[in-house]
């Protein structure tokens, strides 16, 4: 069994406390990518009346992109995109950029926060909405960048006969895009925790 702090309440806790949840955090971040592949895999056989599943839409969505010749960081985040379906059936942008937050770009979390705004102009105007919604952020600098993203990748991700990779071939990605957080309020943190585990 692992060692474990000794306080009842945070504000008892001491630098040896840290010390002990610093070397436990790090072995459990190392684990994330397979963690979200775990939750990403919980879409497959969900079809919601798509012309295929959730999980088969993020795999071919990452895929278009990832042939596209898009960095990795982009191929991410189009796998992902989705990821917070099951439990953000209202707001599963959110969701996802949440996740990605810490480890990608500004413009690819915007991207990826507002797409389903975006992807909205294909299909809102069937379901009593207004297409172009996305309008409201035309003077945002990823504008284009995420109008793109939907026209190219997201939108057409329904095809069954498409070329779809296996998460596997994104794997290694998910490992280096999740390995060090750029913008979280713990990444000196993570460092130094880092640095002692090693």
């Amino acid at each position: 069994m692992s060692a474990r702090a000794n306080f009842t309440s945070m504000q008892d806790s001491t630098q040896q406390d840290w010390q002990i949840i610093g070397g436990e955090f790090i072995q459990f971040a190392k684990a994330l990518p397979q963690r979200i592949i775990q939750h990403l895999q919980l879409l497959e056989g969900d079809y919601g009346g798509f012309p295929v599943d959730r999980y088969t839409h993020s795999l071919q969505t990452a895929t278009r992109a990832l042939q596209d010749g898009r960095d990795e960081e982009y191929v991410v985040c189009a796998l992902l995109h989705d990821i917070g379906d099951t439990l953000g059936s209202f707001n599963h942008p959110d969701i996802a950029a949440a996740i990605l937050k810490p480890f990608v770009s500004e413009a690819n979390h915007w991207m990826v926060q507002h797409h389903g705004i975006f992807q909205g102009h294909y299909f809102f105007h069937h379901i009593g909405m207004d297409r172009n919604m996305r309008e409201q952020f035309r003077s945002s600098p990823f504008f284009e960048r995420t109008a793109e993203f939907c026209a190219l990748y997201d939108n057409p991700a329904f095809d069954a006969k498409a070329l779809t990779l296996p998460i596997s071939e994104f794997e290694p990605m998910l490992q280096r895009v999740f390995s060090q957080p750029r913008n979280s309020i713990y990444k000196a943190a993570v460092q130094e925790a880092q640095k002692t585990a090693a």
